[in-house]
């Protein structure tokens, strides 16, 4: 017993210890890596840090099957997107597309819970997943509300613009720390690093909290948590609401962040594929999974290509190699790499380092 406690506490340490890496690297990503495509990159992972977690508070802590999700993503980013488009570059704007977001969100949510959470799993996800269908295609045609296809670009608010100097010397120079310029793009990396932390250990609290408790316990045994006295349909349906919120607010500082929604951004049916990738990837039932899935597969995303170029130019001279690793065969080995780590991490990375010590 001692030696698999020992196990189970040493997995439990590699797992907390990535977490504070990760988070240190994603503090100090401006000054750590000096260009925009990085700064792009860390910004997109604290989004999907939010976006994964809240939906891992449905499929792993709940056992709730949506395809619905990046509905309630899209809902936030285009009710940011639609109050700064009308009203102009301010607080007021953020603070009313935001909260326009949210309500839809929330009517949208309640509907779907209290009508189509008593059915099974399958059909529930039927249903979710032809709402968010719907919804897409309204985005589509909607252009004089939505952009169409085009989307809507409009400016965020003054403190977030690039040329913003939030510190200058007498001369009128940008002052900088560490050879970065404290500018708006800073604030702007700032202001979504702060927000998504503040979300994700909003709905790491939820887990450790008694209502984590009764969640796993409708997971694990639906009948048995209703024959004790817990409403299961009320609590299902709380989880779901609470999780679409979670989805609305990440998708409004996400619109802040990028200045531009459309459906490819907000409401695409790849972006539900990647959150499922995510959650499978860190592990369902551990909000550290949802940040080992985020940073993978963003990383993956965006640099994968790369370094399969570079791969391909090293082997240039061996047979059949530079053709395998061609930058354009980069999502044949993404899929590779994710049935590897579905094949040695069945639980996901996180979940099965946390459990493995468990094993006797």
């Amino acid at each position: 017993m001692k030696t698999t406690g020992m196990k189970q506490s040493y997995g439990t340490l590699t797992v907390k210890t990535a977490m504070l890496v990760i988070a240190g690297l994603l503090l100090f990503a401006p000054f750590l890596f000096q260009d925009i495509r990085a700064l792009e990159v860390a910004a997109r992972i604290c989004i999907f840090i939010v976006l994964v977690a809240s939906y891992d508070l449905l499929l792993g802590y709940t056992g709730i099957v949506s395809f619905a999700h990046t509905m309630f993503f899209g809902f936030g980013c285009y009710g940011a997107a639609i109050a700064l488009r009308q009203m102009g570059p301010g607080w007021d704007a953020v603070a009313i597309g935001t909260l326009g977001g949210v309500l839809v969100s929330l009517v949208v949510a309640t509907v779907i819970g209290l009508i189509s959470l008593r059915v099974k799993a399958i059909f529930f996800a039927m249903i979710t997943l032809a709402t968010a269908s719907v919804v897409l295609v309204l985005a589509s045609q909607l252009s004089q509300i939505t952009g169409g296809e085009d989307g809507i670009t409009y400016r965020a608010p003054d403190i977030f613009k690039t040329a913003t100097k939030l510190m200058v010397d007498e001369d009128g120079k940008v002052l900088r720390w560490f050879g970065v310029r404290l500018n708006g793009k800073l604030a702007a990396y700032y202001f979504v690093f702060t927000t998504s932390l503040v979300l994700f250990l909003i709905l790491l609290r939820v887990t450790v909290s008694p209502l984590g408790t009764v969640l796993k316990a409708i997971r694990e045994n639906e009948a048995r948590a209703e024959a004790i006295g817990y409403r299961v349909v009320a609590y299902r349906t709380f989880v779901f609401c609470l999780s679409a919120v979670m989805a609305s607010l990440a998708g409004s500082v996400y619109a802040i962040w990028l200045k531009y929604t459309g459906p490819d951004t907000a409401l695409s049916f790849s972006i539900m594929i990647d959150i499922l990738l995510m959650v499978v990837i860190g592990g369902m039932g551990t909000m550290w999974g949802a940040v080992i899935g985020a940073v993978l597969l963003v990383m993956a995303q965006y640099y994968l290509r790369d370094l399969m170029g570079a791969a391909s130019e090293a082997v240039a001279g061996i047979p059949l190699l530079p053709e395998l690793l061609a930058p354009d065969r980069w999502l044949f080995w993404l899929g590779i790499i994710f049935i590897l780590l579905v094949y040695f991490f069945p639980r996901g990375i996180a979940g099965t380092l946390m459990t493995r010590g468990m094993r006797t």
